[in-house]
């Protein structure tokens, strides 16, 4: 993904201390009762590629699980390049397994409960913390704190414990994207406040233009949608509530949420569950559609429109509620505490969270990674990066998106369906905000 680093610390302590899969691939249930969804031999911690040996028990050897299947692209060959330069600098072979992001995701639970590779990528917020909990991690604290990352980035490290889990090496902000060359040839400036937003709308769906890419196929894509307008609307503290199981999903501030959407609808392309996100990243490129809420890694899917894309903060809503909290998920590597070489692990670890490392990352492939550590260079950032960094260093609340925020089970087996079936069915907010709540009550018990 292109993601971005921040000029300074990213956000002030008290924006990530509060937050509780990837955006590119479908997410399916991590813990379905502890049932496998993918394969787990294409999973198990086998090594077996060119940037290692066997012996996990060795000091010269550690197991990587990486989510990124090989040759795949820049998400690939950043991974590598982290491989190979820990390699290099200590002398220790990397044994990486590379498994494709889809079956990571599916078969994640299952592979840490049995014989996990030493370090494996994973993310920040609620989906480390549930493993955490279960005791599948390994305490990293005593890495911690890591030179050129702030308290927001060991805040979004730390699990209900207060201990720190995950070593962070990139992230991305979600915001409103659009084609700078669509946008001058009509005149069109990047709206402020909510009307606005709906007037130029308006105006483009008169020049036969959908306002919004909207693509929704493969399930998590619009939880993004939902993410925004409930901060915008509710405010992050009651966003971040409710994704932990501490509000209900049928009251009245959660159908407003629903009520503006489906007010919102007419302006999004139709049709939204038979497009993917990188048909839907196309649609906006080619001009058929003027705005597209996603992630800063749009730019995966279109490289070619990379230096024609800007984007905006989805604007104010309601007059009481700041537009100051977005979603900037982050990424980082976890030490499975059933791994067979603990230290080295550990050793591996305090690599990859320097500037050097990510740097060397950003080095071996075609498009940089947002680097989490602030030393590192930002010689390769396009122009759209560097303003991510802005953006989410202004950032006054941070979210890590619904699928992360929350339950897995609860987002991937409840959210996923639920919000399909709102864009299938957008009338029916009493039946669907009543079906939510009473999933989550199943799975949160209360």
């Amino acid at each position: 993904m292109n993601r971005q680093q921040r000029p300074s610390l990213l956000v002030p302590p008290s924006a990530l201390a509060t937050a509780a899969a990837s955006r590119r691939s479908f997410l399916r249930s991590a813990v379905l009762g502890g049932a496998l969804l993918g394969s787990p031999a294409l999973l198990a911690a086998c090594g077996g590629d060119d940037s290692g040996g066997g012996g996990g028990g060795s000091t010269k050897t550690v197991k990587f699980g990486v989510n990124e299947a090989k040759d795949s692209g820049p998400a690939y060959q950043r991974m590598k390049g982290f491989a190979d330069a820990y390699t290099k600098k200590s002398g220790v072979k990397v044994s990486a397994n590379y498994v494709d992001h889809n079956t990571f995701q599916e078969s994640i639970n299952t592979y840490l409960q049995g014989s996990p590779d030493d370090v494996f990528a994973w993310f920040a917020g609620y989906r480390m913390q549930q493993f955490a909990e279960d005791g599948l991690l390994t305490d990293l604290s005593d890495l911690w704190p890591i030179d050129g990352m702030g308290d927001a980035f060991k805040e979004a490290s730390t699990s209900s414990d207060g201990k720190q889990y995950l070593v962070p090496y990139d992230y991305y902000p979600w915001a409103v994207f659009y084609t700078k060359s669509l946008f001058d040839k009509n005149n069109w400036q990047p709206p402020t406040n909510y009307d606005d937003m709906v007037s130029l709308a308006d105006e483009m769906k008169g020049k036969g233009i959908a306002p919004f890419a909207f693509g929704d196929k493969d399930g998590w894509p619009a939880m993004g949608t939902f993410d925004i307008l409930n901060m915008r609307i509710n405010g992050f503290d009651f966003h971040m509530s409710l994704l932990g199981g501490d509000e209900a999903w049928d009251s009245n501030e959660v159908k407003k949420v629903f009520e503006t959407w489906r007010n919102l609808l007419p302006y999004h392309q139709e049709d939204p569950l038979g497009r993917t996100w990188q048909e839907t990243a196309t649609s906006l490129a080619k001009g058929e559609a003027g705005m597209m809420m996603f992630g800063t890694f749009i730019g995966d899917a279109i490289p070619d429109a990379i230096d024609d894309l800007d984007f905006f903060i989805y604007p104010q809503i309601d007059p009481s509620i700041p537009a100051d909290s977005l979603d900037a998920p982050i990424d980082g590597f976890a030490l499975a505490s059933a791994g067979q070489n603990q230290d080295a692990g550990k050793e591996f670890l305090k690599f990859l969270g320097t500037a050097e490392a990510q740097d060397a990352a950003n080095a071996a492939a075609d498009a940089p990674m947002i680097a989490a550590n602030e030393n590192a260079s930002q010689d390769s950032y396009s122009a759209l990066q560097l303003k991510s960094a802005e953006v989410v260093g202004a950032a006054g609340h941070i979210a890590q998106f619904l699928d992360r925020d929350t339950d897995t089970d609860f987002a991937s087996t409840v959210m996923i369906p639920s919000i399909q079936d709102f864009l299938k069915n957008p009338d029916d907010i009493d039946g669907l905000t009543k079906s939510i709540q009473e999933q989550k009550v199943s799975i949160f018990g209360s």
